[in-house]
């Protein structure tokens, strides 16, 4: 559910860090997302709680800029902070998603993201700018930290197979982008989604893609905002408010950046929880 709404930016802001090394990113994301399947949660101790809900909110951020560029584009900041206070606030208040909705919705954004790789793919491209470049092993580190919150597997049951899925996913739309766009067009824009659409001749698909951004946006900032409720309870709120603050002033890069680093640090929380338990003294 989290990757439907992170490719609505990663892709873009990839593509200009790395390039078509964007897919050897992705791969290395998807890899790390596999491992950190076996790694347990962070504890109860007040730098684990606090980084998980940093995790979480900057994850929620990404998701409210994504949301105001695709659906009010006019209006693009107002929209990213209301959606921050409204969606991630109505999940701070205890929603529930019923898991039959969460499939539903998994399988909806399947199925439109392999729509847009076949319509990316059947129709050909126009001439892009740049050709292979040498290997960036920079950037695709710089990708692999950006994709890494939107890849790992929100349960463990079947953690492997539903990485693998993922990876594939965003290796195939990540594909169908740079196939189409060229890397260099592709990183021009955070909605450079929609100009894929114009580029494939598919414009007729605008509309789908505005209700793709809303449920693949909107879902897993309300599940992000039930987990920092449970994490931190009510001081929670506090993180809420400075990201409706940082949704409506930032640019998403560093948005993700940080929300990147902030996994990372979650799981070096997770590795030393085993370590602990396993050795107490």
């Amino acid at each position: 559910m989290r990757l439907g709404g992170g490719l609505l930016v990663v892709l873009a802001a990839g593509a200009a860090g790395a390039g078509w090394w964007l897919l050897a990113g992705l791969v290395l994301a998807a890899v790390a997302a596999g491992v950190s399947a076996r790694v347990p949660e962070p504890g109860d101790a007040l730098v684990e709680r606090v980084a998980v809900a940093v995790a979480r909110l900057s994850e929620v951020t990404g998701y409210a800029i994504a949301f105001g560029a695709y659906v009010f584009p006019g209006h693009r900041e107002a929209a990213a902070a209301a959606f921050v206070v409204v969606v991630t606030g109505v999940g701070f208040a205890g929603l529930k998603i019923p898991p039959i909705v969460v499939r539903a919705v998994c399988g909806l954004l399947l199925v439109a993201g392999l729509v847009l790789v076949g319509v990316c793919v059947a129709v050909p491209p126009v001439a892009t700018a740049g050709g292979p470049q040498p290997p960036d092993f920079a950037g695709v580190l710089f990708v692999a930290v950006l994709a890494l919150p939107f890849l790992r597997p929100a349960g463990r049951g079947k953690a492997g197979l539903r990485v693998l899925l993922l990876g594939a996913v965003a290796l195939l739309a990540g594909f169908a982008a740079l196939y189409q766009l060229g890397a260099v067009r592709l990183g021009l824009s955070l909605t450079s989604l929609r100009d894929l659409l114009s580029a494939a001749d598919a414009d007729a698909l605008q509309p789908m893609l505005t209700v793709v951004a809303v449920v693949a946006t909107v879902l897993p900032a309300l599940a992000a905002g039930a987990e920092v409720r449970e994490r931190t309870g009510p001081p929670g709120l506090a993180g809420v408010a400075v990201a409706a603050v940082a949704a409506y002033f930032l640019p998403v890069l560093p948005v993700l950046v940080v929300a990147g680093l902030a996994v990372v640090f979650e799981l070096l929380l997770g590795v030393r929880a085993r370590r602990y338990s396993a050795d107490p003294r």
